[in-house]
């Protein structure tokens, strides 16, 4: 597992040829998915908590990625696993990491969301959020690297 989010990082950390990293992330995400997928017999879900746990069962370990909270329409969890962009600030590498997340939720309908990233200083864990995305959903979840990049851009920051 560390060995695939060291490259990962590593790939999403490239500033220059962004659209071809983005291809690359894309295609490895797709393909780790579609293997998981394969290899696990994942049940697809209608609840919010079964969207949660089909997500868990694409990681070696439940105990790294446990679900904290589930509301109506969101389910919470954290992302235990140490990152190699922790505390580096690049919450944009951080969104390109994801990529399998969300490729692996999107077989579900899922949508998911990183809210808070390791990326992020004093961050010991990835805080993220689920919920399908053909369903009206009341919670409206902010992404981490927008969040930042808005605040800054209000602080006067280039981009």
């Amino acid at each position: 597992m560390q060995i695939i989010l060291q490259l990962t990082a590593a790939i999403a950390r490239r500033g220059s040829l962004v659209s071809l990293n983005n291809f690359l992330l894309r295609k490895l995400a797709e393909q780790r998915a579609n293997g998981v997928l394969k290899n696990k017999l994942v049940e697809p879900p209608s609840t919010v908590n079964e969207l949660g746990l089909a997500w868990q069962k694409a990681f070696p370990s439940v105990k790294q990625v446990p679900l904290i909270d589930i509301t109506e329409d969101t389910v919470y969890a954290e992302i235990r696993t140490p990152c190699p962009l922790k505390g580096s600030g690049d919450l944009t590498a951080c969104f390109r990491m994801m990529e399998y997340d969300r490729a692996y939720l999107s077989h579900f309908g899922g949508n998911f969301v990183v809210l808070k990233s390791q990326a992020s200083s004093g961050v010991n864990c990835c805080k993220v959020a689920m919920q399908f995305s053909d369903r009206k959903n009341d919670t409206q979840l902010k992404p981490a690297h927008l969040s930042v990049a808005a605040s800054d851009f209000m602080n006067g920051a280039e981009a």
